[in-house]
């Protein structure tokens, strides 16, 4: 009998190929309450679990909170959480409703108060298309557009941290070791160029799959692999 597939592995809960949690500084999400705040920006903190720099804030009610840090943000700036049409400045924090046509924005809600679930990685950010009687329309980094509710809180700006893609890895080992630290396999390898014994398309005199490469959804999860469950494969 061959060894797991690769897909089998990863499906089991083990530290190869997960993400470990210690490398994450804190949830990062907004408060429940909306009551008008201000904080203080005391530190911006690397953060390994995440492309984007953390800024900490010190708010006037003296909590701290984790934010992820908007492009040009320093120690020392002030961050409004409010409603206000006024404030809408880089590294606020308001609901998109207020926030004027053509401003870029991140760490999106998708419902008001789920606490920022959209377009959080590092240097990415979406845009303000249009407003509608209690809806929002936003552009996000994909070029899709969505529409939201206009209570739906997000950032102001950019997101720090922009750039990282444009410096080369130059070495595969750069590679494998940022994949690895994500949880993810590097490299990918073709199941046609594996041997019989490790994957179900190996082996063979040329790298082909040699049998029909839709499966089953009821298979077993060592053959489980191809097209799985398809209703129709092919060019439309």
């Amino acid at each position: 009998m061959g060894k797991r597939l690769i897909q089998q592995r990863r499906g089991r809960f083990n530290g190869r190929y997960t993400v470990p949690s210690h490398r994450f500084r804190g949830q990062i999400k907004y408060q429940h309450d909306r009551k008008k705040q201000t904080g203080v920006i005391q530190d911006i903190i690397h953060d390994p679990g995440r492309t984007a720099p953390l800024a900490k804030i010190r708010l006037n009610n003296k909590k701290t909170q984790l934010i992820i840090a908007a492009e040009g943000s320093k120690i020392g700036d002030i961050v409004h959480f409010s409603d206000d049409k006024e404030v809408v400045r880089p590294g606020n924090i308001i609901p998109v409703g207020v926030i004027t046509e053509g401003f870029p924005v991140y760490n999106i809600e998708l419902k008001p108060g789920d606490g920022g679930k959209l377009v959080r990685a590092g240097g990415s950010s979406a845009t303000i298309v249009a407003h509608d009687a209690d809806t929002t329309v936003i552009r996000l980094p994909s070029g899709q557009f969505k529409t939201i509710s206009s209570n739906c809180r997000a950032t102001v700006g950019a997101v720090a941290g922009g750039g990282r893609k444009d410096k080369p890895y130059l070495k595969a080992g750069k590679k494998y070791i940022a994949r690895r630290v994500q949880g993810k396999i590097h490299p990918v390898v073709r199941g046609v160029a594996m041997s019989p014994v490790d994957h179900p398309h190996g082996g063979g005199a040329h790298q082909h799959v040699g049998k029909p490469s839709t499966i089953r959804r009821g298979a077993p999860p060592g053959r489980k692999v191809g097209s799985i469950a398809a209703k129709r494969t092919g060019r439309k």
